[in-house]
């Protein structure tokens, strides 16, 4: 088995050498913020091709501010580190890049402050279709969608995630494909794990970042798309590795 390389506080290390205590913040409260990018394999030019990197990194750096973790890294330095990455492991498929900020303080406390025991780490994954199907069924979660005054929806946070994980639980278990979350107002909100868009006489709609949805960086691209069709030549190929 080929060894496995993560980014861990500044340095490419082999995963084995990695390790969180049972008594780390991250695993008894959330207290940590993620990502997810992927990097997608042409087949033909046999090369990855990562889908914005640095606007997926800016958003990273912004939900840690709010979480009050402190990077210490750039976009930018984080998507060079991701290539490099990418490269040391040497995937030749479709790949799941997940960055974390966390907290990995071991004493028993709710608390975001202080920034000595903040750490970053990235890892990947090999992955292809999040639900592979061209259509598939849905249903309407009876569990209520985290409202931005409570958990913000657009920080990324572990500990959110647990509400997308509770109607994504119900609607499979129920003989679903995936759930639709609806806000505390009744309206649509997201999936569990993506953004919803209604194509309805000639027109393309999808809920504002006010009804308690993840600003989505491949929803921006479609919304741009939608307007002009010719941006897709600027944003289509972004990070060649």
């Amino acid at each position: 088995m080929n060894k496995s390389y993560v980014f861990y506080n500044g340095e490419i290390v082999e995963e084995e050498k990695v390790s969180i205590s049972i008594r780390s913040k991250v695993v008894n409260y959330g207290l940590g913020v993620f990502e997810g990018i992927r990097a997608y394999w042409n087949e033909e030019e046999e090369q990855l091709y990562a889908f914005k990197l640095v606007e997926h990194y800016e958003r990273f750096l912004q939900s840690a501010k709010v979480a009050n973790l402190e990077v210490g890294y750039t976009a930018e330095e984080l998507a060079d580190y991701t290539i490099e990455l990418l490269r040391k492991n040497g995937f030749r498929e479709t790949t799941y890049i997940r960055p974390i900020a966390y907290k990995d303080g071991k004493t028993v406390g709710i608390s975001l402050h202080g920034h000595e025991d903040d750490c970053v780490v990235i890892y990947l994954q090999p992955m292809g279709k999040y639900i592979d199907k061209e259509a598939f069924k849905v249903k309407v979660s009876s569990w209520v969608r985290i409202a931005d005054n409570m958990l913000p929806p657009r920080t990324k946070a572990t500990a959110g995630y647990l509400n997308s994980a509770l109607a994504s639980f119900e609607a499979t278990k129920n003989g679903y494909d995936e759930a639709v979350l609806l806000n505390r107002n009744g309206f649509v909100c997201e999936g569990p794990g993506e953004n919803i868009f209604l194509y309805k006489k000639g027109k393309l709609m999808t809920p504002p970042a006010s009804d308690d949805i993840l600003e989505g960086i491949t929803r921006d691209l479609v919304m741009k798309l939608a307007e002009n069709p010719m941006c897709g030549k600027i944003h289509c190929k972004d990070r060649t590795l």
